[in-house]
C-alpha cells in the first residue's frame, strides 16, 4: 500500500484470495485520489477494520473464509456503521446483487469485469451512488415497478444462509465442517440441508450433494 494522502478516499479491501486482493490493491493504489488503507481476507477481521477506519468505501467479497459476505453487511448495518459498500464477487448478478442490496451494498460486479469497469464502480458508490451492471439495473427496476416475471430458478428461494450451506455443500463439506466454518451446531445444518431440500424437491442427501457440486461448478 503505498502512503495515505491527505484528502484521498480511503477504501479498505474484504477479500480472501490473496493474489486477486494484491492486484486490487495495486489497481486502486495506482490512482492519485484514492487510497488503500486496510485488508482482510474474514468477516471478523474484516468489521474490526471497518470499525475502527471507517473508511469512504469497503469492497468485499461475498465468499469469505468463515462465512458469506452477505453476513458481513448484516452485521455493519445492526452495529449502525455507516459505510459505502461495493461487492465484488465471482457469482453473477442474478444470484447475489438483489441479496447485497438487501443486505445494505450499494453495488455489486462480478470479478469478471474488466480493470476499468471496477474503477467506474467504485467511483460510483464513492459519489454516493448505486452501482450494478446496466442489464441487470433494468431487470431490477422492472421488478420493483410491479412487472418483472418470478423467477424460475429454484436456487433463487433459498434464503442468504441457506444458499451459504448450499455452497460449501457444493465444496465437498461435511456436516461438521460446515458447523464448524459457520459456527453452527451440526443439528442446525442438518435443518439447513433439509430445508434446501425441501425448497429444491431433492429426494435425498445424494441429489442433494449432485446438485450443490453441479452449482459450484458452474459459478466457476
Amino acid at each position: 500500500m503505498k502512503p495515505r494522502t491527505l484528502n484521498n478516499a480511503s477504501i479498505v479491501i474484504v477479500e480472501d484470495h490473496p493474489m486477486f486482493r494484491e492486484h486490487l490493491a495495486g489497481l486502486i493504489g495506482k490512482a492519485a485520489d484514492l487510497d488503500v488503507v486496510g485488508e482482510a481476507d474474514n468477516i471478523k477481521e474484516g468489521f474490526a477494520l471497518i470499525k475502527r477506519i471507517k473508511p469512504d468505501v469497503a469492497i468485499v467479497d461475498i465468499s469469505l473464509k468463515g462465512s458469506n459476505g452477505l453476513e458481513l453487511l448484516k452485521d455493519l448495518r445492526a452495529h449502525g456503521i455507516d459505510v459505502r459498500v461495493l461487492v465484488l464477487s465471482m457469482h453473477d448478478e442474478s444470484l447475489y446483487a438483489e441479496r447485497a442490496l438487501r443486505a445494505g451494498a450499494r453495488g455489486y460486479i462480478t470479478k469478471h469485469e474488466a480493470s476499468a469497469k471496477v474503477m467506474t464502480a467504485i467511483r460510483h458508490v464513492l459519489a454516493g451512488e448505486v452501482f450494478l451492471n446496466s442489464r441487470f439495473m433494468s431487470l431490477i427496476m422492472t421488478k420493483v415497478m410491479g412487472g418483472g416475471n418470478v423467477s424460475t430458478d429454484p436456487i433463487e428461494r433459498l434464503a442468504d444462509r441457506e444458499l451459504e450451506v448450499f455452497e460449501l455443500i457444493g465444496r465437498g463439506l461435511t456436516t461438521r465442517e460446515i458447523g464448524e466454518q459457520l459456527h453452527l451446531g451440526t443439528t442446525t445444518v442438518d435443518t439447513y440441508k433439509a430445508r434446501i431440500k425441501e425448497k429444491l424437491q431433492l429426494g435425498n442427501i445424494a441429489r442433494l450433494r449432485s446438485e450443490a457440486s453441479r452449482w459450484v461448478q458452474q459459478q466457476e
